[in-house]
């Protein structure tokens, strides 16, 4: 991860137009370089790379929430309604035309997250059963993307191609005050985060044990999703719902830590969406220069199938590892029990044993088969 991170770093601050050497990268920082070349590195390509590491954290971490709180390794924002009904929220005054302020965008956001993530769980029965959460979040879920086909058919043929590269998630164009604008969000949901870990704990082991361990599963979800929501609105108004990284990053963090709980996988998810975000951004800016292509593209398309690869072998490691321990609960057992049975064979008496063996009675130990000397012609027959 740290080898991801530092390459992807470097050709993030070093590639395009202009090339900026590796080794000038520090002094076009720091310095504050009034070249072409450190203007474009301090102004542009810096707070896009922190732009994609947090929100990266952001969305992996809102994965693993949601993934932990509903006990399915496919509840991620994009199949509950959450990331469609934040960019839903952000993407309507938009295409009607209405003019509100940059600072408000993250609460429309927030609230068409709360509108599709709360319509999940109402239809659902408030959160009952995962499996129903899931598949009722799979429809709304599709339903925010009507509505916003709708909207991409009134929008305008001009603001038509922003609008759809905003639809799949784009860092492009993003300067210092994106970031800065999500830092106060971020102090919400950190602290919640550091409450929620144990919790969702606990919900792994299913409602009932929860329930008679002293929490309540219904509540206990409901607040995982608001944690969510604020994880991911706020990102999605400014870059985009940039798809499934919220997938990716926790099944990333599992794979190389598969015995451990949520209290670990949590940051490790999150360090694992920054990787996976920043990682994609350098093709997304790279790969058809001078054409940019979205990142949420690219984080869709290896972020996929790279989840279903893990989470296969995932679930293969649990089965051999639950049946080599089962195997070697099985010897334990089998040992035991011939422990025992020696135990008793050695508690005769030996004078005892060769007193029954000789009058052919069985001893303390069991029936004892009687001396051969002692066969006879009819035992014989």
């Amino acid at each position: 991860m740290v080898v991801l991170l530092a390459v992807s770093s470097v050709c993030a601050l070093s590639l395009g137009t202009p090339y900026v050497p590796p080794h000038r990268l520090v002094a076009a920082v720091l310095d504050g370089d009034t070249t072409l070349a450190g203007i474009v590195v301090t102004e542009l390509r810096v707070p896009r790379l922190l732009l994609a590491l947090v929100a990266g954290a952001c969305l992996g971490a809102a994965g693993l929430v949601l993934q932990e709180a509903l006990r399915n390794p496919l509840a991620v924002p994009e199949m509950l309604g959450v990331s469609s009904g934040a960019a839903l929220g952000v993407a309507a005054p938009l295409v009607l035309t209405l003019s509100l302020p940059a600072a408000v965008q993250p609460l429309l956001a927030i609230g068409g997250a709360a509108l599709g993530g709360g319509l999940t769980l109402l239809v659902a029965g408030l959160g009952r059963s995962p499996s129903a959460v899931l598949l009722t979040g799979a429809a709304v879920a599709a339903a925010l993307q009507a509505a916003l086909l709708v909207l991409m058919v009134m929008a305008d043929q001009l603001d038509l191609q922003l609008f759809y590269r905003y639809l799949l998630g784009s860092l492009s164009a993003r300067t210092w005050d994106d970031v800065t604008g999500l830092w106060p969000w971020l102090l919400v949901a950190g602290p919640a985060l550091v409450l929620c870990a144990p919790v969702l704990s606990v919900l792994r082991l299913g409602d009932e044990d929860a329930e008679a361990l002293g929490v309540r599963a219904q509540r206990a979800r409901l607040a995982a999703l608001a944690i969510a929501v604020v994880l991911i609105a706020p990102v999605t108004a400014v870059c985009g719902p940039v798809a499934w990284v919220g997938f990716l990053a926790p099944h990333l963090s599992r794979w190389f830590a598969p015995v451990a709980g949520a209290v670990r996988w949590l940051p490790w998810s999150a360090a694992w969406g920054a990787v996976v975000v920043a990682v994609a951004d350098v093709p997304a800016r790279l790969a058809l220069a001078p054409v940019e292509t979205p990142a949420g593209a690219w984080t869709a398309l290896l972020g996929v199938p790279a989840g279903v690869a893990l989470m296969r072998s995932g679930g293969r490691r649990r089965t051999a590892r639950h049946g080599q321990a089962a195997s070697v609960g099985a010897r334990e057992q089998l040992s035991e029990l011939r422990r025992t049975a020696s135990g008793v064979v050695d508690d005769v008496p030996p004078a005892a044993a060769s007193h029954h063996a000789h009058r052919g009675e069985p001893g303390p130990g069991g029936p004892t088969s009687p001396p051969l000397g002692t066969i006879g012609t009819e035992d014989v027959r």
